[in-house]
């Protein structure tokens, strides 16, 4: 993502039924989206964790998403897509139904931004 918006994924999250021996869903996601080229930070557990795996998606002046309940074998283009239209939007708000599927209904919060 260019600019100042952000997409954070935690990197401590696992699914029910997750093995010490694997890489954790947050990990795998992170890395899934450094492969694909889209930039992201990480950040260790955002207490989120029965909607593992989670993402946020925030910016200076944006309403911020909290998504959760993503699978990284499967929704990293939707997650990839809803970065996308967060960053093109001018103001942090996705319409709903421009939002794909998992992300509409994997939404744990929208956050207004602070106001100065």
């Amino acid at each position: 993502m260019a600019g100042q918006e952000r997409l954070v994924v935690c990197t401590t999250c696992r699914r029910e039924g997750w093995l010490p021996d694997e890489l954790r869903d947050g990990a795998r996601l992170s890395a899934a989206l450094t492969q694909r080229g889209v930039a992201h930070d990480i950040q260790e557990c955002f207490s989120a964790c029965s909607n593992s795996c989670v993402v946020t998606l925030r910016g200076p002046g944006r309403w911020t998403y909290v998504q959760g309940g993503l699978d990284p074998d499967h929704d990293l283009e939707e997650v990839i897509a809803f970065a996308r239209a967060y960053q093109a939007s001018a103001d942090g708000i996705v319409p709903w139904r421009e939002r794909p599927e998992v992300i509409r209904k994997n939404t744990i919060a929208r956050i207004p931004p602070l106001e100065d």
